[in-house]
């Protein structure tokens, strides 16, 4: 965005040879404006469309209003800009009162979830990987993506229940242009061939596939020898990964290579999230630690840290145990002792 030329005497709102049309008051409003957006535009290397679009002010109005060249009302388009900035301001304000953290950690249990899926795909086998919600087990798996060539990565719901519509989403995830329903499968499987190199396959919220679903998975690893993994929740255990096969599933019951399970978090992947996030007050890391071990887990960690910085921000404190206290109500929880 080039630098807004803020005139002297603007051409159409200098009140001076107009004094109806724009009254000093808002024409010092709009200098001040026009200064703001510009700082805003060059620092964030913004057009002025781009400007436009953010601020719900058409360009067919912001331009004019710019240039100085407005015929409608100043002082209303002069009260919107404001508002977009003093919006972005607040943004900014609040993204530094909460601390940075890593998108990804190597908890102990991401270390096994991550074994885990480095077996199944160096060995061609499946494995059933089931740690409880807010766990970080989805985290563990995009992250074994973007750093392991030849493992790809897809997130079951409840749209991509069947068969049919789980090829589909995986045919999507792969960039597989086929559209027969006949040769999907088949397409899919030329791209998971290990011929070579080595595959894997991960389906993410396996909990919401049928049956029929894990049979098309057991299909692409016996024929082309790609590795599979099922994660998910407690119920992908229950209904595959048990000790003894289900009625019917003992073909694929023998498939499957490991098995992870885990419940609860480690107590010492709690402490270290609690080291990341630089909690150090005892109190506040004891009503962390319990909260960690609610259902949601570190999930429920993290919201809770970053509300409660917020709270600690606006009172202009340091973050203490009665702010951990307050977030957790906030959320809609019960109170914390």
């Amino acid at each position: 965005m080039s630098d807004i030329a803020v005139q002297e005497k603007p051409a159409g709102l200098d009140p001076a040879t107009n004094p109806e049309r724009v009254p000093a008051a808002d024409l010092e409003a709009w200098r001040a404006a026009t200064e703001r957006l510009n700082t805003h535009a060059k620092a964030a290397g913004l057009s002025r469309s781009e400007i436009a679009r953010r601020s719900e002010v058409p360009m067919g109005t912001l331009s004019p209003w710019l240039d100085g060249k407005y015929g409608g009302s100043v002082a209303n388009v002069t009260a919107k800009v404001i508002r977009y900035l003093d919006a972005i301001e607040e943004r900014q304000r609040t993204a530094v009162a909460i601390p940075d953290v890593p998108d990804f950690v190597m908890t102990r249990a991401a270390r096994e979830v991550t074994d885990a899926l480095i077996y199944a795909q160096t060995m061609s086998e499946m494995v059933i990987i089931t740690l409880a919600a807010g766990m970080g087990k989805s985290t563990a798996c995009r992250e074994f993506v973007r750093t392991s060539p030849g493992a790809f990565m897809v997130t079951m719901r409840e749209t991509t229940r069947s068969a049919y519509s789980m090829v589909a989403e995986i045919a999507l995830e792969l960039d597989i242009p086929e559209q027969n329903p006949r040769k999907i499968d088949r397409a899919i499987g030329q791209r998971l061939r290990r011929n070579g190199r080595q595959t894997l396959l991960i389906v993410d919220e396996a909990q919401h596939i049928e049956d029929a679903a894990v049979n098309q998975l057991r299909y692409w690893l016996d024929q082309w020898g790609c590795g599979i993994a099922l994660v998910g929740n407690e119920e992908v255990h229950t209904r595959w990964g048990g000790a003894s096969p289900r009625a019917g599933f003992g073909q694929l019951h023998s498939r499957i290579g490991k098995r992870l399970s885990r419940s609860a978090p480690y107590p010492e992947d709690i402490a270290h999230l609690l080291d990341i996030w630089n909690i150090s007050d005892k109190d506040c890391r004891r009503l962390l630690s319990t909260i960690a071990k609610k259902a949601g887990a570190f999930r429920q960690v993290d919201k809770t840290i970053r509300l409660a910085h917020l709270l600690a921000a606006g009172a202009q404190q340091p973050l203490s145990a009665d702010h951990i206290r307050a977030a957790w109500a906030n959320r809609g929880n019960e109170e914390l002792r």
